[in-house]
């Protein structure tokens, strides 16, 4: 995200036999400066938010967790997994074949989604569940919002 370098106001007023002028002068750099000043900020959001999911993230081996960080552009705003069942885990809900009513379905074959929560395995990540960023989120934003403003007061 760049910040635009606000353009410079002149106001005039009159009342009667009376003229005020008001300018308002930005700073020549104030553009550039907040665009970096929002850019640290958003690298350590989008950092701590990948950091705290990880005891919500259901883990068998790991690679839910890495998937987020090489899906992810630090500084985008967006967390993205590169990991294709991802978005199956999230969401909690068991998809079966349309044709055998398995989990497991045959190349090509389509998935439905069914009423039936995953159940996590909870060996490694006694937390895990679904929705895991949101509860992230719900547990720890006033932590992400400090931390961002004190960043944001440094810089």
């Amino acid at each position: 995200m760049v910040i635009k370098q606000p353009k410079n106001i002149k106001l005039t007023a009159e009342q009667k036999a009376t003229k005020a002028e008001i300018k308002l002068v930005w700073k020549s750099t104030f553009g550039k400066e907040n665009t970096e000043r929002f850019t640290t900020v958003q690298k350590y959001v989008d950092s701590e938010c990948i950091k705290l999911m990880v005891p919500y993230t259901p883990m068998r081996n790991g690679i839910l967790q890495k998937g987020a960080v090489l899906g992810t552009k630090i500084g985008s705003g967006e967390i993205h997994y590169s990991i294709p069942y991802a978005r199956y885990q999230y969401y909690g809900k068991l998809m079966v074949s349309s044709i055998t009513g398995s989990a497991f379905a045959a190349r090509g074959e389509s998935k439905v989604l069914t009423e039936k929560d995953l159940v996590y395995n909870k060996a490694r990540h006694p937390l895990a569940q679904r929705l895991w960023f949101e509860t992230m989120k719900h547990n720890h934003k006033e932590q992400i919002l400090r931390g961002a403003a004190a960043i944001a007061k440094r810089k």
